[in-house]
């Protein structure tokens, strides 16, 4: 997990390519401050966004709740840090970080995906509970489920041309795919696995 794939690492200046954090992505952030606001045993004031990636969410999270995301991506990070320059960002493996505070609510959003064994999938959960406060809200949405999940499902999405590279075009190019969807869903859970192109030399 330590090595994160390349779309997070020489890939990641393309992230901001894939959805508007101020349109696409500002439904998901609204409904999220919402199962907040409805569930919390207290008015929430503070956010843990687990797996924050570019900080996307965060943008309109922001506006309701002080946040701090975490990050396994140093480069997803520096994304995060300038979209979102008044909120914390801190690298961790979230199976394993610990910050040493707690939060009026924790998000995990779809990086809970790359959890793929139990023992993972455990720990991240660990992870976020050490870090709720009483009377909080843990909010974990995986891009997919055993319900959900359909194998081989490709979906193809242009790039916005807003901070692209000139010389190229790019198209994102996702696919979904367990390679034994027989097994049990506590062993093997779909991951998500978005590939960019062109791919850099």
């Amino acid at each position: 997990m330590e090595n994160t794939c390349r779309l997070y690492t020489d890939l990641a200046w393309l992230w901001p390519m894939w959805g508007d954090a101020a349109d696409e992505y500002a439904h998901y952030g609204r409904h999220v401050a919402g199962l907040i606001e409805q569930h919390a045993a207290r008015p929430a004031a503070t956010l843990l966004d687990i797996g924050c990636g570019g900080g996307k969410n965060v943008f309109t999270l922001k506006e309701r709740f002080s946040v701090t995301g975490v990050d396994l991506s140093p480069a997803m990070l520096a994304q995060a840090r300038q979209l979102n320059p008044e909120s914390t960002f801190v690298r961790g493996d979230m199976r394993t970080f610990r910050l040493g505070t707690t939060f009026d609510a924790v998000l995990m959003d779809d990086a809970i995906s790359y959890m793929t064994c139990l023992a993972d999938f455990a720990a991240a959960f660990r992870t976020a509970s050490v870090h709720l406060n009483p009377g909080g809200v843990l909010i974990a949405t995986p891009d997919v489920m055993v319900e959900t999940f359909q194998q081989n499902r490709t979906i193809v999405t242009p790039a916005t041309r807003a901070g692209s590279r000139d010389e190229l075009d790019v198209v994102f190019v996702e696919n979904l795919y367990d390679p034994d969807p027989r097994t049990n869903s506590t062993k093997r859970r779909p991951v998500s696995h978005p590939r960019a192109w062109p791919p850099s030399d």
